[in-house]
């Protein structure tokens, strides 16, 4: 009897019985993997949720990025019609040049604003405006002393653009306009012998205009108006 019971015993000796010791470290690879694999998850989750953030940034930036052009865009000027107008303005010098070339002949001298022509024969006031009506011009026009001296260079007794025909007394330059700036000789006007019509006198001095005869005869000035 006392041998059964102790085959018995090693029968039971010989059973594996885990391991204290590795059942802990089972429990504690299978606690690590768990662990491992929640890690996973949440790194995932962080990744898409930080992807996901990451498109609407993006998306955002290309519609603020659109939104800045199309402003711009609202804001910059017409490149077309920019061309456009810069060729009629070519156009329209290049006819104002051409129309010059008519007053770069001889006998025509240039004085800021203006193109001059001097004539070099005689007629009366009427005549000499009418011939420089036909030149595209009229008798000149002094508004300034220094266009006085100007025209005070060439010594010649010369008629002006300056008349009292209409009204007796009333000063007018051709173009209608009264006169304001005046540069008369002593005792000028005197409107003796129905002198309407103003000459320069040769007089080498500022104040040379003298009031004539429209049937005298005298050289004249005509006078072309290029730039205000």
């Amino acid at each position: 009897m006392a041998r059964f019971i102790h085959k018995e015993q090693s029968e039971m000796d010989d059973v594996n019985v885990p391991d204290a010791k590795t059942d802990a470290k089972t429990d504690a690879q299978r606690d690590g993997g768990g662990t491992a694999a929640v890690s996973g998850r949440k790194l995932f989750r962080v990744v898409a949720v930080s992807f996901g953030l990451l498109c609407i940034l993006q998306a955002a930036l290309n519609i603020s990025l659109r939104l800045a052009f199309y402003s711009s865009s609202a804001k910059m000027p017409d490149f077309q019609a920019i061309i456009k107008n810069l060729t009629e303005e070519r156009e329209d010098l290049k006819r104002k040049l051409s129309a010059f070339d008519h007053y770069l002949q001889p006998g025509w001298v240039y004085f800021y604003p203006s193109f001059y022509y001097i004539s070099s024969n005689q007629m009366s006031w009427q005549e000499s405006r009418a011939d420089c009506l036909e030149r595209g011009a009229d008798l000149i026009i002094i508004n300034s002393k220094e266009e006085q001296e100007f025209a005070n260079r060439f010594q010649r007794h010369t008629w002006i653009g300056l008349t009292d025909i209409e009204t007796e007394g009333k000063w007018k330059w051709v173009d209608g306009t009264a006169l304001n700036t005046s540069f008369w000789n002593a005792g000028e006007p005197n409107g003796r012998h129905n002198e309407n019509c103003v000459e320069m006198s040769k007089l080498d001095k500022e104040n040379n205009w003298c009031d004539q005869s429209c049937d005298d005869i005298n050289f004249w000035i005509c006078e072309k108006v290029v730039a205000p």
